[in-house]
Formats: structure tokens, C-alpha cells, sequence
């Protein structure tokens, strides 16, 4: 089991993120590659909210006082 590293406002915010940068009003740009690197942060950010553990925050060792869920 993943030890969650994020609280639950970095939860939503990325998934905001992710829903806005997967959906129809993501930024395009004329460099295909720049378009491919915001779709896969999407994807990377999606994913990291629904688990509420980000690599970043561990290899920087971030630590966050996340309150006890029930």
C-alpha cells in the first residue's frame, strides 16, 4: 500500500488540473511536442489524485501534516 503524501486540497487541484489539460479546452501549441508533454503531465497529475501520493514530494522529501481520514 502507497503511503498518501498529498493532502485533500492538492487532490483536487490536480485534478482539475488533469480534467482541464485531458479535456476539450487543453492548451494547443504549434510545437506537437509541447502539446504531448501537457498530456502526459495531465495524465501524470490524474493519476496522482485518485492515489494522493506524488513522487516529487517523496524524492524532495516534502512532508505534508495530512489530517487523519476515517
Amino acid at each position: 500500500m502507497i503511503n498518501r503524501n498529498l493532502d485533500k486540497i492538492d487532490r483536487v487541484l490536480r485534478f482539475l488540473l488533469a480534467f482541464w489539460w485531458l479535456g476539450p479546452l487543453a492548451p494547443q501549441f504549434s510545437a506537437e511536442w509541447v502539446s504531448l508533454l501537457i498530456f502526459i503531465v495531465g495524465w501524470i497529475a490524474l493519476v496522482e489524485s485518485f492515489l494522493g501520493w506524488c513522487g516529487l514530494h517523496r524524492l524532495f522529501n516534502i512532508k505534508k501534516s495530512l489530517e487523519v481520514e476515517n
